[in-house]
């Protein structure tokens, strides 16, 4: 299982929803979505997934993508949550 399947599952169990791995946002509920990032390069398209969504939108990343995804997500409204679902930084709507 990768890195990314085992944030995803976890914060999907916390969430009380579960983990499509297939096509689209990793994780759904009814108040938010949460794409989960493990690489430098999958930040931006992670951004894309989320951006459009009328829901609190999240970012997913482990510790050591915190920073980029800090600056990746200025202004977007968008919150990030670490891998075992603490807000990093609060999302914003609209």
């Amino acid at each position: 299982m990768t890195q990314h399947d085992k944030i995803a599952r976890r914060l999907a169990r916390r969430f009380g929803t579960i983990y499509k791995s297939n096509k689209g946002i990793d994780i759904v509920t009814p108040d938010r979505v949460i794409e989960v990032e493990v690489k430098k390069g999958g930040v931006a398209q992670g951004i894309q997934q989320v951006i459009r969504s009328s829901k609190a939108r999240y970012l997913a990343v482990p510790p050591l993508l915190r920073k980029l995804a800090e600056e990746a997500t200025k202004g977007t409204g968008i919150g990030l949550l670490g891998p075992a679902g603490a807000i990093l930084k609060r999302a914003r709507r609209g």
